[in-house]
């Protein structure tokens, strides 16, 4: 079944509108959808069965909001990403939320490697993408070259994370996304770009397992239901 899954990124305790991973620009939500730029009240006003959080303090190393998304964990199912750099980040997470994300920004391949034989199939891969290119701590990697490499691991997901284009509906690639659908796997998940339900559908006709998506429900161009 093809999931839709809500995505909060949480700046200073509020939900942000991300846009392009210019992280000094988010500013709190504005919503047709909720009044609320309060995480929590989102979350209650929504009622999401599963949230893709971004702490972007912690990713950014200025503190971290885990007590909101252990309270968050306690209404839907989560995913996180906390920008773990070690083992000790990424067991920290897995006491606040169901799935740890381990993004290739912040994540070592010896770490993803590590976590998916000590924590097996409750880890999601994040390969995220800036202008086509994979933002890694590693030697360079092309993005396919890392998809047929996570092949080899015991996660649960992989998600696309094309950075460039969140936040500003820039649409979705479906010859490249096509291509990582056929090398993986593992099930797919897409963030960033999703603009409507036209590229919902497309995302299900390529064999895409989920769209994660934020602007598109503030925006009223996904019907809250599909995320409930």
């Amino acid at each position: 079944m093809f999931r839709i899954i809500f995505v909060l990124d949480i700046l200073k305790g509020n939900a942000v509108h991300a846009i392009r991973g210019e992280r000094a620009k988010y500013q709190p939500v504005q919503s047709k959808v909720c009044r609320s730029s309060n995480p929590l009240e989102i979350v209650s006003a929504l009622k999401p069965a599963e949230v893709y959080i971004a702490d972007l303090d912690r990713l950014q190393h200025f503190g971290d909001n885990f007590e909101l998304i252990k309270k968050i964990s306690a209404k839907a199912k989560t995913m996180a990403d906390i920008g773990a750099e070690n083992m000790d980040d990424v067991r920290k997470c897995a006491e606040i939320a169901n799935t740890v994300i381990l993004g290739t920004e912040t994540a070592s391949l010896d770490l993803i490697k590590t976590a998916a034989e000590q924590f097996p199939g409750s880890i999601n891969v994040s390969i995220d993408i800036k202008n086509s290119e994979v933002l890694t701590k590693d030697t360079r990697i092309e993005p396919h070259e890392l998809v047929k490499l996570l092949n080899g691991y015991n996660i649960r997901d992989i998600i696309i994370l094309e950075l460039s284009k969140v936040g500003i509906g820039a649409g979705i690639d479906t010859d490249f996304l096509h291509g990582v659908v056929e090398l993986s796997e593992h099930s797919v998940l897409l963030g960033g770009g999703i603009r409507d339900m036209a590229d919902i559908n497309a995302l299900k006709e390529i064999g895409v397992s989920s769209a994660l998506v934020a602007t598109a429900v503030h925006n009223g161009k996904i019907p809250v239901e599909l995320i409930k």
